[in-house]
């Protein structure tokens, strides 16, 4: 049995499969070793971008830590609490050196959202400052302009080109060199989409910073697969979650924030663990000065340990294997899925997002397509994978830019819509729009064969010329 640590030191052959594949006998090695759990329940997991599995090597590392030691809450001076107070400040140190980041303060968050939350409240929002978005940000990004709205700045969306999902260039380049007389702008997008996959060029973190923006750089679907050497590339804030990386712990992530950018954040309260003093004779209080400031209350001192563990078994696979492997894998997985048509002559499925593979992550969008042209309903599909043990994602996935521009959704339907009324569902809004929205996402990741991509392609050719309607009684 190979230890966690000694999966780099392993040989195999490099070369391609015939169906394209990289890696095949190293990955099918490591899934029986270490993922053995979804053979043995016959699990055919294609969701890596909604959570990654983690390892039994990590399981067994962390468990160990904690059935041998004494941890306790980190703040204070007890041997319990120091050595607790060391293990946090190892897995902070990791985290640093895994991305290159001895420039940034490393502050631990309960996800990635609470990570961009800090950016909300904290970033210096007021009636001179402008937030601008990519079309392609996912919610938890989109949730910021409430902020900065609220505090009397703008905000603005840079599209997409609808064909591909890719950025528009043109559009992006005349949005950076706007707002030449605003105070304080903010420019936040994706390393990669969590919904098509596709991977917007890290190039415009400088090109913002050129002209005058303070860059938000959301890696939360961009960091499982790929190498992020923050000096190489520079963002002012980078949003990680680590359970899409290596699976365990859920419930942790980080802000990096370059030192330089620091004071930039303007905490608005305090908390247990975020001040150095505070008085109730008198109201005042100061903050901390390093990542304390942010890392309200007790941090979660039990499981930030096994982030370095985490860490540790992707180091140890290698990254540029992972993301060899991964685009392989997705690459396969659209190119067969591409023949797939019905006796009518239409395809089985509208693949969303570009034909070359190679500037995507592991996560791939579709629709499906009755035989007559008309779209299957997302959450039918997903049903029907259910019952053969399949787990996909369906909806918009958080991110309704991607999914207004697959639907062509234009702004005056939406703003017809949101006007009309004080609430409203999925299903209220496509009565209104007399369409349907979301689609099918499937993703891959380290445990995924050619045996689950063969099953998810199986189970899409079961569909061949059936036609799939929802009942109407559903939407009553």
């Amino acid at each position: 049995m190979f230890s966690l640590f000694n999966w780099s030191n392993k040989t195999e052959f490099n070369g391609s499969t015939p169906s394209g594949l990289k890696h095949e006998k190293f990955f099918e090695e490591l899934r029986a070793q270490e993922f053995q759990r979804l053979d043995d329940e016959r699990q055919v997991y294609l969701d890596y971008t909604g959570g990654n599995l983690h390892s039994i090597s990590q399981l067994r590392k962390h468990t160990e830590l904690l059935t041998r030691k004494v941890l306790g809450n980190p703040h204070s001076t007890n041997p319990t609490s120091l050595l607790a107070t060391n293990l946090v400040d190892e897995a902070r140190e990791k985290v640093k050196s895994f991305f290159n980041a001895d420039d940034y303060v490393c502050i631990f968050t309960p996800n990635a959202t609470g990570a961009l939350k800090i950016i909300g409240e904290c970033y210096p929002f007021n009636k001179e400052a402008h937030l601008l978005l990519l079309a392609d940000n996912h919610n938890s990004v989109n949730g910021i302009r409430e902020y900065c709205r609220k505090n009397g700045g703008s905000f603005s969306y840079s599209p997409l080109v609808i064909e591909d999902l890719e950025l528009d260039h043109l559009k992006l380049e005349e949005n950076l060199s706007r707002f030449e007389n605003i105070e304080r702008k903010l420019f936040a997008f994706p390393g990669q989409s969590n919904a098509s996959g596709v991977k917007h060029d890290l190039k415009w973190i400088k090109k913002a910073a050129d002209n005058g923006w303070d860059v938000l750089l959301d890696a939360a679907a961009y960091s499982p697969t790929n190498k992020l050497d923050l000096k190489e590339v520079s963002p002012d804030f980078v949003s990680i979650s680590f359970y899409k990386i290596f699976g365990f712990p859920t419930g942790l992530g980080c802000l990096l924030v370059k030192k330089s950018k620091f004071e930039l954040l303007n905490k608005q309260w305090f908390a247990g663990g975020t001040i150095s003093i505070v008085s109730v004779n008198h109201p005042g209080h100061f903050l901390l000065n390093a990542h304390e400031r942010f890392e309200n209350g007790t941090i979660n001192y039990l499981d930030i340990p096994a982030i370095k563990t985490g860490l540790d078994f992707i180091e140890s696979i290698g990254m540029t294997r992972i993301n060899e492997r991964v685009n392989s894998l997705i690459q396969y997985l659209y190119d067969e899925l591409n023949k797939l048509k019905h006796d009518t002559g239409v395809a089985q499925l509208n693949l969303l997002g570009p034909a070359n593979r190679s500037r995507t992550g592991g996560n791939l969008i579709m629709t499906f397509n009755n035989p007559d042209g008309s779209l299957i309903p997302f959450d039918l599909i997903e049903s029907k994978a259910n019952e053969m043990k399949i787990s996909i994602r369906s909806g918009c996935f958080c991110n309704p830019g991607i999914d207004e521009a697959n639907h062509c959704i234009t702004s005056n339907e939406l703003e017809s819509y949101f006007t009309s009324r004080d609430k409203g569902n999925y299903y209220e809004l496509t009565h209104h729009l007399n369409r349907l929205r979301g689609s099918t996402r499937a993703s891959v990741g380290i445990p995924t064969t050619k045996r689950d991509i063969d099953s998810y392609i199986k189970f899409v050719r079961s569909l061949k010329d059936k036609t799939i309607v929802r009942e109407e009684s559903v939407l009553v």
